[in-house]
């Protein structure tokens, strides 16, 4: 009897507490439904965007270029070297000298030079005696042949002797030039006026000929070899002009294409483009400065937008516009930049003309962000 009291209390307690917990499940049922609808009842108010914070894609008219670079080397330079061997004197000039033409520079020693020439010399004089004795000794054989004391055959041995001598004069005498012109060359001139770019010897040095002793640059003519892809080159003409940027100079310098390299280059297949540089004003340019810029190639309609309006923080560079009231992220391909108006624009491609785009001053906004702008309610009124 006890036994079955305590069952039926028991099942009584279970039925208390199973009730008690469905009651809190249904109660936080009820509650997470309410906030569900509170929820959706709650739409969030759509960004608003300015006139001036929205553009529209649109076509313009930019100047097509390719990109250049490469170092400035002076168009005329000469290196001075050594063409007799010998001790080096008389080199006063250093890095950043000015030189004229035809100046003398540095000096070898001449004491060898000269000791040959004077030997040269005396050997020319020695031949020279031979020639005055071969000359009065055929002069008397030809008169004996005259008067029948000697034979002709005599005769002509005596001439032969005599052309012998002359040549052999004729030899020293070109031996003696070259002699003369070995202790010329013992002065060092330079070939043209200009600075002198290095110094690769010291005085008191014994070179050999061939030596390399200064080297001498003219800055008024400066010339870029800029390395251009086959694809690229087809566009390019003489007379183009480009602007480069270089570092300390107060705008952009100007250059035109001069030379085209008929051969591209066998490892790159890079085609040799070269563009004279002019001296920039008041900023002096140097042999080996780096340079870069654009060569503008002509002009073509490209659908563009502002560079800054382009994001590159995904793999692909894309574009924030306005679609039906949200935010949509829209891939594109870039291709040139222009500066038009005092603004950077680039040519985009994937996206359709007059697309809304938000502004790059904005920053990054989630995609599905509900937006609306001003720019563009006269076109929706349009529409309707």
């Amino acid at each position: 009897m006890k036994r079955s009291i305590v069952l039926v209390a028991a099942a009584i307690v279970v039925v208390l507490l199973g009730g008690g917990v469905w009651h809190v499940i249904a109660d936080r049922r009820a509650q997470q439904e309410e906030l569900q609808r509170a929820a959706a009842q709650r739409v969030p108010a759509p960004l608003q965007f300015g006139a001036d914070e929205v553009l529209l894609v649109q076509r313009h008219s930019l100047s097509l270029g390719v990109p250049v670079s490469g170092a400035l080397r002076a168009l005329n330079s000469a290196m001075v070297k050594a063409r007799v061997g010998g001790e080096l004197q008389g080199l006063t000039v250093r890095e950043g000298d000015s030189v004229e033409a035809g100046q003398e520079v540095a000096r070898i020693d001449p004491s060898e030079s000269r000791f040959r020439l004077h030997q040269a010399q005396q050997q020319a004089e020695a031949a020279k005696s031979q020639v005055d004795i071969q000359q009065r000794q055929h002069s008397n054989n030809r008169a004996l042949v005259d008067q029948g004391f000697i034979s002709a055959t005599a005769l002509a041995t005596s001439q032969a002797s005599l052309e012998a001598a002359r040549s052999s004069y004729q030899a020293a005498v070109a031996a003696a030039d070259v002699a003369r012109k070995a202790l010329d060359d013992t002065v060092l001139r330079s070939p043209i006026s200009g600075l002198v770019a290095q110094r690769l010897a010291q005085p008191g040095e014994r070179v050999s000929i061939d030596a390399r002793i200064i080297e001498v640059v003219d800055l008024s003519l400066l010339e870029l070899e800029a390395l251009i892809s086959a694809a690229d080159s087809v566009a390019v003409r003489v007379g183009q002009k480009a602007r480069l940027d270089i570092a300390g100079t107060p705008g952009p310098v100007s250059a035109i294409v001069v030379r085209i390299n008929p051969s591209a280059q066998a490892g790159s297949r890079a085609v040799p483009v070269y563009l004279r540089v002019d001296q920039a004003a008041g900023a002096p340019l140097r042999q080996g400065i780096f340079v870069q810029g654009m060569l503008d190639t002509g002009r073509a309609e490209r659908l563009a937008v502002p560079l800054d309006a382009v994001r590159t923080d995904k793999p692909v560079p894309y574009l924030q516009t306005i679609r039906n009231g949200q935010v949509v992220h829209v891939p594109v391909q870039t291709a040139t930049r222009a500066v038009v108006d005092g603004q950077t624009l680039v040519a985009v491609a994937g996206v359709a003309e007059g697309t809304p785009v938000i502004a790059g001053r904005i920053g990054l906004l989630r995609e599905g962000t509900a937006a609306v702008s001003a720019a563009l309610a006269p076109a929706s009124r349009a529409a309707r």
